[in-house]
């Protein structure tokens, strides 16, 4: 890794030799990568491997005991998950920040919802919601039937898309997906996909946390592969295939080492 993206740019992150203890415990250890802007770096992993320390790391939960955290080549030490959001890091978790009951809309706004002036009296700027939650999906090529709808009452798929479409919107330059096809079928699974990459195609950086090989390597531009806390290697897609992805995964290096 050489703290450069192949057209040459700064990372936007940039993650040298990342160490994380908890007490006796290595969550991580000497641990590097980077997300380039319009990229994708899949991180991959079992259960235990480290993937939870990274994600809380980059995203501003926990503060990382060695090593160089770098934004836009500037070391950083992010005080807050709000820091980290403020610097354009959005992360979007497993179990989905949402309000089942409430509208999409309401949901792709919680939390920042834009307001209307009447004198002294403020009330939210409900149209405003409406139609920007709408042309935000649809910018994305997401087509819901009724912006008012449960946001519960949509498939998982669809969940994870609405809170991707969010991410952007608000401004996010990096954007950090947690499992996002762990619970998923097969044709959610591919919708999910197929919206990372819209993500990606708009000049995102996106980091995608996953325990599959075979969801990560259509989709992934970099492959962070970690076990209990260490890195296994940290590859662009010209430097393995598929197969090679997998046999790491289940401790089966077959790497050219020329």
């Amino acid at each position: 890794m050489n703290g450069s993206s192949a057209t040459g740019a700064v990372p936007l992150i940039e993650a040298r030799g990342i160490g994380k203890t908890y007490g006796n415990i290595i969550a991580l250890q000497n641990v590097s990568t980077q997300v380039d802007a319009g990229s994708v770096t899949c991180v991959l992993g079992d259960n235990g491997a480290g993937k939870s320390s990274l994600i809380k790391i980059l995203a501003g939960a926990q503060d990382y005991d060695s090593g160089e955290l770098l934004l836009d080549g500037r070391k950083v030490h992010f005080e807050s998950p709000r820091d980290a959001l403020d610097s354009g890091i959005a992360t979007v978790y497993q179990d989905l920040a949402i309000v089942p009951m409430m509208p999409v809309w309401r949901n792709f706004f919680l939390g920042s919802e834009p307001t209307t002036s009447f004198g002294p009296f403020k009330r939210l700027d409900v149209a405003e919601m409406k139609a920007t939650t709408k042309a935000e999906l649809a910018d994305m090529g997401i087509n819901l039937r009724d912006v008012d709808q449960p946001i519960g009452t949509l498939s998982g798929g669809e969940r994870q898309c609405v809170a991707i479409a969010r991410a952007v919107h608000f401004g996010a330059r990096v954007l950090i997906l947690d499992e996002p096809t762990a619970a998923l079928g097969v044709k959610q699974t591919q919708v999910v996909l197929r919206y990372i990459a819209a993500a990606r195609d708009r000049g995102l950086g996106v980091v995608f946390i996953t325990h599959n090989p075979h969801h990560a390597f259509p989709i992934g531009d970099r492959f962070l592969l970690l076990q209990r806390g260490h890195s296994l290697g940290d590859f662009t897609k010209a430097e393995l295939t598929l197969p090679q992805l997998t046999d790491m995964m289940a401790g089966q290096v077959q790497l050219d080492e020329t």
